[in-house]
């Protein structure tokens, strides 16, 4: 029994490291993506970039922590615990990377994106349909861009975790290449299916309501929301409501179709965030009496608040 608890703390240890390794390497990427792309169309190519290696830390990270507890190498109270801090680093280091379809989407269709910047600057700039048709296609690019580094950053991330596993250094990484990924729900596909979206709508709901609290308050709200969220689904699907994530961790796993697994995190965290929109900035105003609202106007408000309290 000692023997089994040194071998598990000695591979958690192991994974703690590991991951430590990882996010200091996205930051580093991060920070030489901030320096090399400056401006102009380059800030798309930042962007990309940033998504790139914040969606690779996501994604490895994921997957040191599924594998530490599908081994029961610690308890609740230090899964929760590492699951929080792993979080709460995410948060704070992603700054403005989504590492998920639907935040990429989501920004292009609210006009927030590098892309879509671009594209209402050259509206103003100019009024002809060929100027609005150029940047259109900019935004498109930017979008594809942002989609396609992080389609690539999952599958580089699934990559390197399995890589790591063959290297035999903690008994859960042996155990994972050995055993497999196991089928990752604990319910049915409705059951899963409903557990994402009531996690993506949950999520998109708190940070719809807390763009004007401040930045390191509202990381540990943040934290402790989706840590809350994958310790209550955890067990029937595995509450990841984020598709790029999904696709990474559980896509692989036997026992469902790619169809179903489809179904579950992307339909699902899609409907969520939708769903979240519609209510609160369409629904809700209209039965107001207002007109629809965008979060873009409480963004400006709260932007000038914290600048306001930083110089004070």
């Amino acid at each position: 029994m000692a023997d089994d608890y040194d071998d598990h703390v000695d591979g958690a240890w192991v994974s703690v490291a590991t991951i430590a390794g990882v996010v200091l390497l996205c930051e580093l990427l991060r920070s030489v993506a901030a320096r090399c792309f400056r401006g102009g169309a380059a800030s798309a190519s930042a962007s990309a970039w940033r998504e790139a290696a914040s969606t690779l830390q996501l994604c490895y990270c994921t997957h040191e922590l599924k594998a530490l507890g599908q081994a029961g190498s610690l308890g609740p109270a230090g899964g929760l615990t590492l699951g929080y801090g792993v979080t709460l680093v995410h948060v704070l280091s992603f700054r403005e990377s989504t590492c998920n379809p639907c935040g990429v989407l989501e920004r292009a269709w609210r006009g927030t994106s590098v892309g879509a910047g671009a594209k209402a600057r050259a509206r103003t700039r100019t009024k002809d349909r060929a100027g609005a048709r150029s940047a259109t296609a900019a935004t498109a690019t930017a979008v594809l861009a942002s989609l396609g580094a992080q389609l690539a950053a999952a599958l580089a991330a699934r990559h390197a975790f399995y890589s790591v596993c063959s290297l035999g250094r903690a008994e859960h990484h042996a155990h994972r290449l050995d055993s497999g990924c196991p089928d990752p729900l604990g319910g049915t596909v409705a059951e899963a299916a409903a557990v994402e979206v009531a996690c993506a709508f949950a999520v998109q709901t708190a940070a719809l309501h807390l763009r004007q609290v401040d930045d390191r308050l509202r990381a540990h709200v943040m934290a402790t929301l989706i840590t809350a969220l994958a310790y209550a689904g955890g067990n029937i699907s595995g509450a990841l409501f984020n598709p790029i994530l999904a696709f990474s961790v559980n896509f692989p796993c036997a026992g469902h179709s790619y169809l179903d697994y489809c179904l579950i995190y992307w339909l699902g965290p899609a409907s969520g965030v939708a769903g979240c929109i519609l209510l609160f900035e369409k629904i809700l105003p209209s039965l107001r009496g207002g007109k629809a609202t965008t979060p873009d106007d409480d963004d400006l408000a709260g932007a000038a608040r914290r600048r306001k309290r930083r110089r004070s």
